[in-house]
């Protein structure tokens, strides 16, 4: 269990924790000199069955910041408060901030009896009553101790162990994290990194990734409540030598986490509670200081369902930060003022990964609501069934740091699988879906006849582009199986769209073909292949727009129709001008394709009509591969 002190300056948390523990957590010499604490200071106390590890924060106003990096990772609180004084304005700050952090569970320890008379106890034990009777601590035993006589301490430490002893170690989360609270150099050893773990659990020889900055390396050892382990886990203290880093390559507030959890992020979607001590509604776009883990950074808070956040109150909100970070689902933060002089509020993170537009929609506070479920196999089924579009599993399951096998998805959702995607669908929003797809293919095919039907691309661009590519696919795979839709080469159509000629009509085209054909690049327009097959024009016209119908021909412009292969090779020839060029421009394509400029410019324009090809100003950027997969599919 760790154990973290909390109070007001020279209320004499660290003398305490030295007569606990008998380690002085006072390490620095401005610390010794001044008497005060400035950086957080740790100490272990051995047990039968393990350690106790405590986490001394500093006292004063100026070092909130480091008490919140301390804080952030402890199971208990320790609230410290001195008989002489009585609970002071710090005091009440560390309290209201273990308690923003999500600290259910501590003690209170009465320090300095020795200074003052029975009364004055009595009066300090009834200051500290009425302070956190609304707080977690209300029914917390309070023990008078005293550092110097060391009256009180034995009970104060046998309470300890026991509550250690009976602590829920429930700490969440599959994959490993560690905050990070101080780096530094050792002889023979290398870079280390110190922090608590906040999940999963490390191993030596484990890789590792420094979030937020992406650095990968290996742990060579571990020291795990201040004893050499194999293995570091939630919940302890530990110190970690890693390679493949130097000193200067890590910060306080950076994390070091299993590979799969290193997603920063710049904005976070969070429950925000304001302080009841604060006297001003919190406004929309605040500027505040942001402690997270052992990160701290300005950012702005943006409310998502209220106008202003009255104090003692809770709401929806977004928090911006100005550089990334590392965050997940569940994360304690608190926020400052901007002047960085008192604690406003905080709260935990929802969904670390949020929209920075329609964030305030019913359909985005509605997912919100589900992220607050706290059992993870019924938030990501919540989540499904919110999800029209689906649910991306592979960030949500990273965001909750959550393993494949903590949920359960009904036998009914349908799942898309693909390298780096895994998207959830209800069966009702996978057959709307579907529905939708049927219905705009309908619609296509009413408005261009004589187009056989686009590539999924085209598709996705003009109907589905909430939808990565393999969900497209997907989609129209499954509407194939079901002979729903049909498909020609790359082409999708609905299977009544489709064209039936007579013997004689086979006949023409059998002929009309091999002249296409035989003009490559420069084909014969309708009127000159009329005269030579000795048809009337109206009904090779009519032929030939039936023939686009079965792939076998395009229309490049009104009445000029160009083979399949024809088309397949100027595709080629476009890519490999872009390929060298960076983008295909008409004067290099007419000088590839032996044409007039005129030629070039008309079949480059189809190219853009049909979506292999993307015009910018007067470039074309190859958009699609539908025309270099034709010959695929001949």
């Amino acid at each position: 269990m760790i154990i973290g002190t909390a109070g007001h300056i020279d209320h004499g948390k660290t003398s305490l924790i030295k007569a606990l523990t008998g380690v002085d957590t006072d390490r620095l010499k401005e610390e010794k000199a001044r008497g005060i604490s400035i950086e957080l200071g740790y100490a272990f106390l051995p047990l039968e069955n393990g350690v106790l590890g405590f986490i001394d924060v500093p006292g004063h106003e100026k070092f909130v910041d480091h008490m919140v990096s301390g804080a952030t990772g402890i199971d208990y609180v320790l609230l410290v408060v001195a008989a002489d004084d009585g609970p002071m304005p710090q005091t009440a700050e560390h309290l209201d901030i273990v308690q923003l952090l999500g600290v259910r569970h501590g003690t209170i320890a009465l320090t300095k009896i020795d200074r003052c008379d029975a009364a004055r106890r009595a009066a300090a034990e009834k200051e500290i009553r009425a302070l956190v009777a609304d707080t977690f601590l209300r029914d917390a035993p309070i023990f008078p101790v005293s550092s110097l006589t060391r009256e009180g301490l034995d009970a104060l430490k046998a309470h300890l162990v026991t509550e250690a002893a009976t602590a829920e170690r429930a700490r969440p989360g599959a994959g490993f994290r560690l905050a990070v609270d101080r780096c530094f150099t050792l002889d023979g050893v290398g870079t280390v990194v110190t922090g608590t773990a906040f999940a999963g659990a490390i191993r030596v020889g484990d890789e590792v990734i420094i979030t937020p900055r992406g650095l990968s390396a290996r742990v060579r050892s571990i020291h795990a409540q201040n004893r050499k382990s194999d293995v570091g886990r939630a919940g302890e203290r530990c110190a970690l030598a890693l390679s493949g880093v130097v000193k200067e390559d890590i910060a306080r507030g950076d994390w070091v986490v299993a590979p799969r959890l290193h997603a920063p992020t710049d904005r976070l979607d969070v429950r925000l509670r304001l302080s009841p001590r604060e006297t001003k509604p919190l406004r929309h776009w605040t500027a505040v200081h942001l402690h997270l883990g052992a990160a701290h950074v300005m950012a702005r808070i943006a409310l998502l369902d209220v106008e202003q956040l009255a104090p003692g109150g809770a709401c929806l909100a977004q928090i911006v930060t100005e550089r990334p970070i590392g965050a997940l689902a569940g994360d304690g933060f608190i926020v400052r003022d901007a002047a960085g002089a008192r604690t406003l509020g905080g709260g935990q993170v929802l969904d670390p990964f949020p929209p920075a537009r329609r964030r305030k929609t019913p359909q985005r506070l509605a997912l919100l609501a589900c992220m607050e479920e706290p059992d993870p196999g019924r938030r990501i089924v919540a989540l499904v069934e919110q999800s029209p579009y689906g649910l991306d599993l592979a960030k949500a399951l990273c965001a909750g740091n959550l393993a494949p096998e903590d949920i359960a998805l009904g036998a009914s959702t349908v799942r898309v699988r693909d390298q780096n995607i895994d998207r959830a669908f209800t069966a009702a929003a996978w057959d709307k879906l579907a529905r939708h797809l049927l219905e705009q293919l309908a619609a296509f095919h009413a408005k261009h006849p004589y187009e056989l039907g686009p590539d999924l691309g085209r598709i996705r661009r003009m109907w589905f582009p909430q939808l990565d590519p393999p969900v497209v696919a997907a989609l129209a795979e499954s509407l194939l199986a079901q002979r729903r839709l049909a498909r020609s080469g790359p082409w999708w159509r609905l299977p009544e769209h489709q064209v039936r000629l007579t013997q004689r009509e086979e006949d023409l085209a059998k002929r009309a073909l091999g002249l296409v054909e035989a003009g490559g690049f420069n084909p014969p327009w309708v009127r000159d292949m009329a005269r030579t097959l000795r048809v009337g024009e109206s009904e090779l016209r009519l032929l030939m727009l039936q023939l686009t119908r079965r792939g076998d021909v395009f229309q490049v412009v009104k009445d000029l129709f160009y083979s399949r292969s024809a088309i397949a090779r100027l595709a080629r020839i476009a890519k490999e001008i872009e390929d060298a060029d960076g983008a295909v421009r008409a004067a290099a394509f007419r000088d590839r394709i032996g044409t007039g400029r005129k030629r070039a410019i008309q079949i480059l324009e189809f190219f853009d009509r049909v979506a292999f090809t993307r015009r910018t100003r007067d470039d074309h950027r190859i958009r699609g591969d539908n025309l270099l997969r034709l010959e695929e599919h001949a």
